[in-house]
């Protein structure tokens, strides 16, 4: 079964302000591992995913046709 898309909502950038926008929503991807440790793996602003700190980021709830259309768009072009 798959896993139903994950959102954030940035809250910090830390090191990162051209990788990170605050108050994003942002789509994690499935982890297990790195979310052991605190982290969690977001597609950030490179179109790529990157693991940045948990605590970076506060769980939002989309409404479902939102979060359809956001789990699915294509990478940008920079």
């Amino acid at each position: 079964m798959i896993e139903p898309a994950r959102f954030v909502v940035c809250l910090e950038t830390g090191d990162y302000p051209v990788s990170l926008e605050r108050w994003k929503v942002y789509r994690v991807l499935q982890d297990p591992e790195v979310e052991r440790h605190g982290q969690l793996r977001v597609i950030d602003e490179s179109a790529e995913d990157y693991v940045y700190p948990q605590a970076w980021f506060a769980p939002v709830q989309l409404p479902a046709d939102v979060a359809q259309r956001h789990g699915s768009q294509p990478a940008r072009d920079h």
